[in-house]
């Protein structure tokens, strides 16, 4: 299944997704009990935690990495994160959509 569009942006076109230094992981699968989205996976041979989707990975998420005792995980800079949300018109659209739904969102 394709996932979702991320404010008007399609999720493929976004550079996003954790990487594991596999010599730094020690295999306590903190990442892959804790990612809601089931980015990662557990690999029993070598007990080490593995992407295994990593398009589900929420733009901008980094918990699995912030949560990681070892800093054994990885992302793209934010900055290239911001780059393609001004490139592909996300600002745009995100200020677009809360004025679409301002009952929902207003005070």
């Amino acid at each position: 299944m394709k996932p979702p569009d991320w404010h008007g942006l399609p999720r493929e076109a976004i550079s996003w997704h954790p990487t594991i230094e596999p010599d730094l992981c020690i295999g306590c699968g903190i990442c892959v009990l804790g990612c809601g989205p089931k980015v990662f996976s557990f690999d029993y041979e070598t007990n080490k935690s593995i992407v295994i989707e990593p398009i589900e990975c929420k733009a901008g998420c980094v918990t699995c990495a912030n949560t990681c005792p070892i800093h054994a995980i990885g992302f793209p800079s934010l900055s290239c994160l911001h780059k393609m949300m001004k490139e592909g018109g996300v600002i745009k659209h995100s200020i677009k959509e809360l004025k679409k739904r301002k009952n929902e969102f207003g005070i």
